[in-house]
């Protein structure tokens, strides 16, 4: 598990670095762009040449779709009929519409579930909430961070969004049945490996826990949608509904219960949606989701 660990001292040297002066204030607009530009492309260049198509993409595919659909909803008719800003309705809708369904799902699920049920996460977070969050995670930023946003320049901004090209290039690699050489695979994985450091230590610099702040109550309902209602949503509909069993749909649910995911927070914080509000919700989101994980995991394996 030395995946949570790195998430963890990450985070800290991230809260460590607002405290030294040769660290620029505005760092992680830097850290961000990296991210953005660099990481986040490669592992999509990475990782969906070599992605299997077929049905049984349906359960996890869903999970990170369906489930922004459900934070949109939720957010944008509670936040308009409450008054509150676009900007506030947007960080909610993006943290708690994306799940951390890769380097924090990916050893949980390995863990509880071994190299079979990783295939199936992989399934949830490369063509779900990855592209999820480079298509109607940028629209959301865009459209709430200006509010008059017209069509042709929201469709602009996915065009030139880096993880968009690299996603849809990948793509056609996919359908063309084609991937890169050994040795370029090596450096996008590499690359792309670097996403979760560094974004965890921008996170880092952005989170200031202040007890008197006005975002508490904003974070409880964020995290409270995120890592109790969405999973009891999916939960409801596949097991009870569609009656749904076996490993796909039980690693799918519990993927639909990780915490924010750290990019999608690094997307709204790069349009202003909040920041302080975004980097909450994953530094608090993290630590609390292992216990909620926990009581979702005993709930699929006991009803």
């Amino acid at each position: 598990m030395d995946n949570i660990l790195l998430i963890f001292i990450c985070l800290l040297m991230g809260l460590g670095m607002q405290r030294l002066t040769a660290f620029p204030k505005n760092g992680h607009l830097a850290l961000n762009q990296f991210v953005i530009f660099v990481a986040l492309p490669a592992l999509a260049l990475y990782y969906i040449p070599k992605i299997s198509i077929s049905a049984d993409l349906l359960y996890p595919l869903a999970i990170a779709w369906v489930g922004f659909g459900l934070s949109f909803l939720f957010f944008y008719t509670l936040g308009k009929r409450l008054g509150w800003p676009n900007r506030l309705i947007g960080c909610l809708i993006i943290t708690a519409g994306l799940g951390n369904t890769s380097f924090v799902g990916f050893p949980i699920i390995q863990a509880l579930y071994g190299d079979e049920g990783l295939k199936t996460a992989i399934m949830v977070d490369q063509p779900g909430t990855f592209v999820v969050m480079a298509t109607l995670g940028l629209i959301t930023a865009t459209l709430f961070a200006k509010g008059d946003a017209n069509p042709r320049q929201i469709a602009t901004k996915i065009i030139l969004f880096p993880p968009f090209i690299a996603f849809v290039v990948a793509c056609t690699m996919n359908v063309l049945h084609f991937d890169f050489i050994e040795l370029f695979q090596k450096v996008f994985q590499k690359l792309g490996g670097t996403v979760t450091p560094v974004a965890l230590i921008s996170v880092g610099l952005q989170l200031k826990v202040d007890k008197e702040s006005q975002h508490w109550k904003f974070l409880r309902l964020g995290l409270l949608f995120k890592l109790i209602i969405t999973p009891a949503i999916f939960f409801l509909v596949y097991r009870l509904i569609l009656g749904g069993k076996g490993l796909t749909v039980d690693v799918s649910i519990l993927e639909s219960a990780m915490a924010p995911m750290i990019t999608g927070a690094i997307l709204a914080s790069n349009y202003g949606l909040k920041p302080k509000l975004s980097s909450m919700m994953v530094g608090i989101g993290i630590p609390l989701s292992f216990a909620t994980i926990a009581l979702w995991y005993y709930i699929l394996t006991h009803f």
